[in-house]
């Protein structure tokens, strides 16, 4: 890299080396970390050229999967400095974050720069897979499938792998004993549950899971339940995908679903919770996540007293192995080009892939290193089957197949229509919710309330297919006027629902508002009482958005937070689109 980038690359290995020591060992050390700071700089700085003035660089757009988005930033820093240029340019890497699917989505259709963000340059999604269905998609849309390179190289990797407390796993035989998808779909048939393995005290079996048109574990979760059921590794077809007994198997494993999300750190984040709380094994049962999420989880302080093991599923797993894409898009030119594979080459040398290493992840040929730890709940050896995606047209159907196999919903939609959400504002909010309906199954169960000083029930919960039309005119018809009577439809709409749960389904209260509370109910504690419980048969979950720049978003995170769910925050009313397609993902 020359002689900047050993420079800065030292100095990082130091000063790791000097986190990692005990206390009584920081003074010695700290005089070897001077010193040796010293000695490569003044080697290796006075040695190494002048950059370019900044005002010539090449700029290089990178979108990039959230898990890396930050470490891919501080890398690029550090890359920015190394002197590297391209055809005498410096090189300026700017990383964004964006969701897998997400940007997957964005660029099947094109890319729109107003609602996508800046268009990349690189494209690194968590995993082939979104690569090879962008290239189905773009095909089927007549667009040609070149955009993204067939086969880019992979940063890093790290297998999906089923997270559970490790009580709950050695229950089913852990560590002797392989787990797989054939144990969670048993478990999530039993009536009896836990109570089949000698636990009745811990309930159902519950499973958390992402949703696959979005997140990669969700995705690679359910390819792999189809790979389960038909008990092979390779060559799935699409014959497969409408076998009556395969889809069965996959329908059984989705119905132990609590629900869904656009990311795992919901699931995560209630986790931790409940392990403050002691109640870790009333929450989930499994998580499917990544082997990097149970690393960070059973490192995050204060560590938790009910860690998670990694169960790498019997029948075989896909690993997020993080591909690199140079785009073949016209605004990727030769000077751009050359500055991505620049990059790539920083990426891939042993300083950046130590820097992998060291964050938990395997190195881009799926070797460990020293962060996986048997004592950390994980395997250095990693799953003993690795499952590489089945054909384009077949992920294609996979990832189309889960809205018939998903777990259907009951969600009540609850939306802010007080009078400051008059003009524009309500305008986009009725757009956006009456596009989200077409995002609902047929028999998904959804009901309709307005509220603003007080409560309107508008439609009765009840069949999609019989009452879309309905919920979109009455939407289309909202009118704004009056106070927010926030605390109060939030206990009402939950306590309605917890009246009529269908275990059968996801119960949930979709919650909107612009404002803050304005109604004679102000003990924000106590509805925080009301919306908690430990019995998971009684959870109903109330996801709330934020809307618009006055909305109290401090409440609406306790609020969802106590009712074990998540918030969205649509600050910006033109993004109120994508936060529900978001929010609708939990369903």
């Amino acid at each position: 890299m020359g002689g900047r980038g050993a420079r800065v690359s030292t100095e990082g290995e130091v000063v790791t080396m000097y986190q990692r020591q005990t206390s009584r060992d920081r003074r010695s050390l700290l005089v070897a970390v001077f010193l040796a700071i010293g000695i490569v700089g003044y080697f290796g700085f006075r040695s190494a050229p002048e950059p370019p003035a900044r005002g010539a660089c090449v700029t290089l757009n990178v979108a990039a999967s959230q898990e890396k988005s930050a470490l891919l930033t501080e890398l690029a820093t550090t890359f920015g400095k190394s002197g590297v240029t391209s055809s005498g340019e410096c090189i300026n890497v700017k990383v964004t974050q964006k969701a897998s699917g997400a940007a997957e989505t964005a660029l099947a259709q094109g890319w729109d720069d107003k609602a996508d963000g800046v268009r990349p340059d690189v494209w690194s999604p968590a995993a082939t897979s979104w690569v090879q269905l962008l290239r189905q998609h773009r095909a089927s849309r007549d667009f040609g499938s070149g955009l993204a390179p067939e086969n880019p190289p992979s940063l890093l990797q790290s297998p999906l792998v089923i997270a559970m407390p490790r009580p709950m796993a050695e229950a089913l035989g852990w560590p002797q004993r392989e787990i797989g998808w054939a144990d969670v779909l048993q478990l999530a048939r039993d009536r009896a549950g836990w109570g089949s393995r000698g636990h009745p005290e811990w309930g159902e079996f519950r499973l958390g899971k992402t949703n696959p048109n979005i997140s990669t574990s969700g995705l690679h979760a359910l390819i792999g339940a189809y790979f389960a059921a038909t008990q092979r590794s390779t060559d799935l077809t699409e014959a497969d995908i409408a076998d009556a007994r395969v889809v069965d198997f996959v329908k059984g494993v989705e119905s132990a679903v609590v629900h869904y999300g656009d990311t795992v750190s919901t699931f995560v984040r209630h986790l931790k919770a409940a392990d403050d709380r002691g109640a870790a094994l009333s929450y989930v049962s499994a998580i499917a996540v990544e082997e990097k999420q149970v690393w960070d989880y059973n490192r995050s302080e204060p560590r938790p007293s009910m860690p998670l093991v990694a169960v790498y599923p019997k029948e075989g797993t896909l690993v997020a192995d993080h591909p690199y894409a140079i785009l073949n898009a016209p605004w990727v030119d030769d000077g751009k080009r050359a500055a991505a594979s620049a990059f790539l080459e920083f990426l891939q040398a042993p300083p950046a892939q130590r820097s992998f290493l060291a964050a938990g992840f395997r190195d881009a040929h799926g070797g460990p290193g020293a962060e996986i730890t048997t004592s950390l709940g994980l395997l250095p050896e990693g799953p003993r089957l690795v499952i590489r995606p089945p054909s384009p047209a077949v992920l294609e159907l996979i990832q189309r197949s889960w809205n018939d196999v998903r777990k259907r919903a009951r969600v009540l939609l609850v939306l802010d229509t007080s009078g400051s959400m008059s003009g524009t504002k309500l305008d986009l909010m009725k757009r956006a919710s009456i596009d989200a309906l077409d995002q609902f199954a047929d028999d998904d169960e959804v009901g309709l309330w307005s509220f603003a000083s007080r409560e309107t029930e508008l439609v009765p919960i009840g069949l999609v297919s019989r009452q879309r039309d309905q919920l979109k005119a009455k939407i289309a018809g909202l009118v704004a006027s009056g106070g927010t009577a926030l605390y109060s439809t939030a206990r009402v709409s939950a306590t309605y629902m917890r009246g009529a749960i269908d275990p059968t389904r996801i119960n949930a209260v979709l919650l909107l508002t612009d404002g803050r509370n304005e109604d004679g109910d102000r003990d924000l504690d106590q509805l925080l009482r009301d919306l908690q419980t430990e019995d998971e048969q009684r959870v109903v979950r109330v996801f709330t958005i934020g809307y618009g720049a006055d909305a109290d978003r401090e409440t609406l995170k306790k609020i969802a937070d106590a009712s074990r769910a998540n918030f969205y925050d649509a600050t910006n009313p033109a993004t109120i689109n994508k936060v529900f397609t978001d929010v609708v993902s939990n369903f």
